[in-house]
């Protein structure tokens, strides 16, 4: 196996700027081998090691984050070296994000590297730009807990989304319910899954859902699909067809 670990051997901590976490799990459900199955001619998880290194990213600093053999020789083709492989009980259905981020960020403190934040790219989110990336992560200063990609949302709770009281009756959840048009209400965000930049002091005090500093980078519907089925495969394909040069 190709991994960095002899780089960081017997080094002092040294103190990076941003790392690049590309969270790739074998296990899927609803899309078997679904980060290594093909999109527009590339591995799934390909699209997204490929806008980070155009985002400017250090090869040394982008990190796949897996359990699975074949995901990893997947991404060596791009490049890409193993530090570590993602452990078995950190790879399961009920593992959430947080705890694979502070399992890499310990990884790579046990190694020797330390980090100002943290980039979580998920590959199921292929058609992000690397421009997505840049600006984004130019949103960040160590005030803020996290930037997140987001999209608006298909439901607004001033318009359209309702609640059920104690008597079984439906009311509009948030406001007085007295909007006609959808464009006079609040905007709403929803988030895509696409990009998060998080401060590594806040991961350190908090899990995510603690966060309240967050700070919204709006992204168009299409390139906020996130795939979570075969037919999301069909519409990505469709849309990087029409898009492409």
């Amino acid at each position: 196996m190709n991994t960095q670990t002899d780089t960081f051997k017997g080094s002092s901590p040294v103190m990076r700027d941003t790392l690049y976490l590309i969270p790739a799990r074998g296990g899927s459900k609803g899309v078997p081998g679904k980060n290594i199955r093909p999109l527009a001619g590339l591995p799934l998880i390909s699209h997204t090691i490929r806008h980070a290194i155009k985002a400017g990213a250090n090869i040394e600093d982008i990190v796949v984050s897996t359990d699975s053999e074949e995901i990893r020789k997947v991404a060596e083709t791009e490049g890409i070296s193993f530090p570590f492989m993602r452990p078995a009980e950190l790879a399961g259905d009920k593992t959430g994000s947080y705890e694979v981020i502070i399992h890499a960020l310990d990884e790579m403190k046990r190694m020797g590297r330390e980090y100002q934040k943290v980039i979580l790219l998920q590959p199921t989110s292929p058609l992000r730009s690397a421009d997505d990336i840049v600006l984004a992560a130019k949103l960040w200063t160590p005030e803020i807990d996290m930037v997140v990609g987001v999209r608006p949302a298909r439901t607004n709770p001033y318009y359209n989304a309702f609640e059920v009281d104690s008597e079984g009756m439906l009311h509009i959840s948030k406001g007085d319910g007295l909007f006609t048009r959808r464009q006079d209400a609040p905007e709403v965000w929803e988030y895509n899954g696409a990009i998060y930049v998080m401060g590594v002091r806040s991961l350190r005090r908090s899990p995510l859902s603690g966060f309240r500093k967050i700070i919204p980078y709006p992204m168009p519907e299409e390139r906020s699909i996130d795939i979570d089925s075969p037919i999301d495969f069909v519409l990505a394909e469709t849309i990087i067809e029409k898009t492409r040069p």
